[in-house]
C-alpha cells in the first residue's frame, strides 16, 4: 500500500470512527489501524503511562521488561489457567518478543513470517512472509529466528535474515516498502529487533565470525530512506574514513588481516534509545578471527569491539564509548541487552546504563557520558583478575592462550549472560539475570593461523582448539564450570551493591528471558519445557506450566478489554538448541496465552520420536577417522556440534537414516538441502574428505552405542587425530 492510499485510507477511518465509535469491532482492520496508527514519538517515549499495551521490544525505551499491572499477584496465582494457545506449525526457534496493542498481538516467527493475532479470541488476523532468499542460508549463524518487531505510525518493521528491512501495514499485513541493509557480497544477516528513534527505524546485523564488517543504520520510517549508518570498525586505512572517530579507533588496530577481513564489531542485538538524552545506546560484538593474534598481530584494544558506544540519534554521530573487553579474543560480546535506570548511588541520583555482557562482568555505567561506576563478576570467570578502577580488565596469566597449549577458560563463547532478556524491577531494585555457567577449550597452534581454526569451510573464524592431542591447562578451582557440562543459574543482582541476592541453580542450559511485575512475580521459560513464575524476593516457584519444548522467548504481559493476559511464545531453538534438547520430542511452536479463570485445554503432549542410531559402520583406518574428525570440526561442527546425543532444532546425523547417507554426496556437497538450511560444500570439501567424515560418523555412533565414556572417547579421538595430521604432514 503507497503512504498516498494509506494516508487516504486512515483518514477515512478516522472520520468514519469519529461518527461511529460504537461501531468499531475491535480486531477488525479499522480497529488495528486506529490503535497502531496512535503510537508516536511521545507514546513510545511515555510507555509506562500505557501500562496496558506492550508497545517495544523491551515494553519501554529502558528495555526494563517491567510491568505494573496488578490483577496477577501472589494471592490469585493458583487461579492462572490457560486462556487459548494455538499451534503454529514449525519446529525452529521462536525468540521474539511480542507487540501488543489494545489486544492486538504481533509478532515474528522464524523465517521472518510475521503474524497479527486477536488476543481476545486466539484467532489469526493476518500472516506475512517476507520469502526470504534461500542463498543467504549458509551465511546464517543459529538457524531462522527473528528476536521481533518495531511498531510506529500504524506500521510494523521488521529486519530479515538476508538483510532486508521492511515495513509492513498493520492493519492488513501488507508490505509498504523494503530496503536492503547490507552490502551485496558481505556475510551479515538480521536476527536483531529494529528499535525506533525519533521517526527513525534503527537496525544492526551480525555476521562477525563469517568476516563482516559491523555498522548500525536509520532509516526513515515513512519511507526507508537511509539516514545515517555508524561503522563500528574501521575499514581500509587507505580510503577515506566513513567518520571522523575512525580515524582514532584506527590507532588501535595492527597489520592488514582485520580490514581485509571484515573485522567484525556487529551490531547484533542490543540497541536502546534515551529519548530524553536524544542517545541512541549500541553494544558491540566481537572480532573476527575471534583471536586478536590473528586479526591484530602485536595487540591492541581494536576499538570499538565489545564496547557499548552512544551515538546522537539525529545524525548516527560518536559521542563515547565504553570497551568492556579490550583486544576482545574469546567471542566476548557487547552485544547482550542493555537497561537505562536512574539509581541512587552513594547519596547521588545517577542516568544509569546497565548490561550484563558475556566476558560474565555487571556494569554500571553513567549513561551520559560513558563513565565507569562499577563492575563485578556476576558468574564465574577465570579470565581476568578482576576489575581496575577505570573499568578496564586485569587479564589472567594465560587468557589469551598464545603458549600453544589448550586452556579451558570461563565464560565460553555463549558467555555468562546472552542475548536472553534480563529484567530490572524498581521496586525491588534488582536485576533478574538468567546466566550460563560454562567454559571452553581455547587454543591455537603455534605458528599456523589457519590450523586451528573451527568450522573453516563455512568461513567462519572462531579461536576453539580442534586439536584434541595439544597440552591442556584445567582450571582446578572447584567452582569452575566442569569441562563438556553445561549448566545455568538463574539470579537475582544488587547492581548498587554489585552482589548477586539469590540464585537458583538449573542444570539445564538455554533458558528464557525474564519478565517480573509489580506484585512480585518473576516469569520464565526454560529449556525442559516449563513456563514457571517464581517470587522477586527468593525465587520459590509459584506456579508452572508444562508448555512441551523448550521455551527461550521472553514472556510479556497486557491488557484485554481490563483483563490482565500473559503470553510466551514457545518454540525450541537458538545456537545451544541446534543439538541439545531437554524433553523428549521437540514440538510445533506455539503461542500459549494465560488469565485468571482460563479453563482451555492444552495442545496434546505428543510421545517421544526419537531416531535410532545409524548401524551403519565403518572399517576406516584410525587415520581416515581422524581425518574425519578434522573435516567435521571444519565444516559441520557450528550446526551439529554433537553426535549421538539426538535430534534437536537440528538432526543429530548420527542418527540419519540410511537413506541420508546413501545421498550424502548430494546433501553435504551439492547442497540439495539448501533450502532447509544445510549448504553444499563442493568446492571446499572433496570426495574423500567426504568418506573419512561419514566413517567418523559412524565410529562415534557405535561409541555411542557401546557406551564409550565421553573421556574414553576423546581419547580415543585424539590419538587418530594425531595420526591423520601426522601422515598430512608426510604428504605436504
Amino acid at each position: 500500500m503507497t503512504n498516498l492510499l494509506k494516508g487516504i485510507f486512515l483518514v477515512g477511518i478516522i472520520l468514519l470512527t469519529a461518527c461511529q465509535a460504537e461501531k468499531i469491532t475491535k480486531g477488525s482492520q479499522a480497529h488495528i489501524a486506529q490503535v497502531t496508527a496512535a503510537i508516536d514519538d511521545k507514546m513510545l517515549a511515555n510507555a509506562d503511562e500505557y501500562k496496558g499495551d506492550w508497545l517495544s521490544y523491551g515494553r519501554n525505551y529502558s528495555e526494563t521488561r517491567y510491568s505494573e499491572l496488578t490483577q496477577i499477584n501472589k494471592e490469585n496465582i493458583g487461579e492462572l489457567g490457560l486462556a487459548w494457545a494455538t499451534e503454529l506449525g514449525f519446529t525452529k526457534g521462536i525468540q521474539a518478543t511480542p507487540i501488543v496493542v489494545d489486544g492486538i498481538m504481533f509478532f515474528s516467527a522464524p523465517k521472518n513470517v510475521v503474524y497479527a493475532f486477536d488476543t481476545r479470541t486466539g484467532k489469526e488476523i493476518w500472516r506475512f512472509d517476507a520469502e526470504l532468499d534461500v542463498n543467504k542460508f549458509p551465511d546464517l549463524c543459529c538457524g531462522f529466528a527473528n528476536r521481533g518487531l518495531a511498531i510506529y505510525k500504524g506500521d510494523l518493521f521488521m529486519g530479515t535474515l538476508d538483510g532486508r528491512l521492511i515495513s509492513i501495514d498493520a492493519a492488513t499485513g501488507t508490505k509498504n516498502w523494503e530496503v536492503m541493509t547490507i552490502p551485496e557480497d558481505g556475510k551479515h544477516s538480521i536476527t536483531g529487533a529494529p528499535r525506533i528513534a525519533d521517526g527513525k527505524v534503527i537496525i544492526g546485523n551480525g555476521g562477525a565470525e563469517l568476516g563482516a564488517r559491523g555498522f548500525v543504520s536509520a532509516y526513515d520510517a515513512a519511507t526507508g530512506k537511509q539516514i545515517w549508518r555508524f561503522y563500528t570498525v574501521p575499514g581500509d586505512p587507505n580510503q577515506p574514513f566513513e567518520h571522523p572517530d575512525l580515524k582514532e579507533a584506527v590507532k588501535t588496530w595492527n597489520g592488514d588481516v582485520w580490514w581485509q577481513q571484515g573485522g567484525g564489531g556487529t551490531v547484533w542485538d542490543a540497541i536502546v534509545y534515551d529519548p530524553e538524552l536524544k542517545l541512541i545506546y549500541i553494544g558491540v560484538g566481537n572480532g573476527a578471527h575471534w583471536n586478536r593474534e590473528f586479526r591484530s598481530p602485536g595487540g591492541g584494544d581494536n576499538l570499538y569491539l565489545s564496547s557499548i558506544v552512544a551515538l546522537n540519534a539525529e545524525d548516527g554521530s560518536y559521542q563515547w564509548h565504553f570497551q568492556t573487553t579490550p583486544g576482545e579474543t574469546w567471542d566476548y560480546t557487547a552485544t547482550q541487552p542493555i537497561i537505562l535506570a536512574d539509581l541512587t548511588i552513594e547519596g547521588q541520583q545517577r542516568k544509569v546504563l546497565m548490561q550484563a555482557p558475556k566476558n560474565g562482568f555487571f556494569y554500571v555505567l553513567d549513561r551520559t557520558d560513558g563513565s565507569f561506576i562499577s563492575a563485578n563478576n556476576y558468574v564465574y570467570q577465570n579470565w581476568a583478575k578482576g576489575i581496575d578502577e577505570n573499568g578496564r580488565p586485569i587479564e589472567a596469566e594465560g587468557a589469551r592462550y598464545t603458549d600453544g597449549q589448550v586452556h579451558w577458560i570461563a565464560p565460553s563463547m555463549m558467555g555468562g549472560h546472552n542475548w536472553y532478556p534480563m529484567s530490572y524491577n524498581p521496586k525491588t531494585g534488582l536485576v533478574y539475570i538468567p546466566t550460563n555457567k560454562q567454559s571452553a577449550p581455547y587454543g591455537q597452534s603455534k605458528g599456523a593461523a589457519d590450523t586451528d581454526v573451527a568450522a573453516g569451510g563455512l568461513g567462519w573464524n572462531a579461536s576453539l582448539s580442534t586439536k584434541l592431542y595439544m597440552p591442556t591447562v584445567y582450571d582446578k578451582n572447584p567452582n569452575a564450570p566442569i569441562p563438556w557440562v553445561n549448566a545455568t543459574r538463574l539470579i537475582a543482582w544488587d547492581p548498587i551493591a554489585q552482589k548477586e541476592v539469590w540464585g537458583i541453580d538449573q542444570p539445564i542450559f538455554n533458558n528464557g528471558g525474564l519478565l517480573s511485575t509489580a506484585t512480585g512475580l518473576l516469569l520464565q521459560g526454560d529449556a525442559a519445557g516449563m513456563f514457571t513464575i517464581r517470587d522477586v524476593k527468593d525465587g520459590k516457584e509459584l506456579w508452572s506450566f508444562d508448555v512441551r519444548s523448550g521455551a527461550i522467548a521472553p514472556p510479556v504481559t497486557y491488557l484485554v478489554d481490563g483483563e490482565q493476559y500473559i503470553t510466551i511464545l514457545v518454540g525450541w531453538g537458538g545456537a545451544p538448541g541446534l543439538t541439545q534438547k531437554y524433553v523428549d520430542r521437540i514440538h510445533t511452536g506455539t503461542i500459549y496465552t494465560f488469565k485468571l479463570g482460563g479453563k482451555a485445554t492444552p495442545p496434546k503432549k505428543l510421545p517421544a520420536n526419537e531416531q535410532p542410531l545409524t548401524a551403519l559402520r565403518t572399517k576406516a583406518s584410525p587415520e581416515q577417522i581422524g581425518n574425519g574428525w578434522n573435516v567435521w570440526t571444519q565444516f559441520c561442527m557450528p550446526c551439529h556440534p554433537t553426535l549421538g546425543t539426538g535430534n534437536a532444532a537440528n538432526p543429530d546425523i548420527a542418527r540419519s537414516s540410511n537413506e541420508i547417507f546413501d545421498n550424502f554426496d548430494e546433501i553435504v556437497r551439492q547442497g540439495i538441502f539448501l533450502a532447509k538450511g544445510m549448504p553444499g560444500f563442493k568446492d571446499a570439501m572433496t570426495k574423500e574428505e567426504l568418506e573419512d567424515l561419514k566413517s567418523y560418523i559412524f565410529y562415534s555412533a557405535q561409541a555411542v552405542e557401546d557406551g564409550m565414556s565421553p573421556i574414553d572417547y576423546m581419547t580415543n579421538i585424539a590419538q587418530m587425530q594425531y595420526l591423520a595430521d601426522q601422515q598430512k604432514a608426510l604428504k605436504d
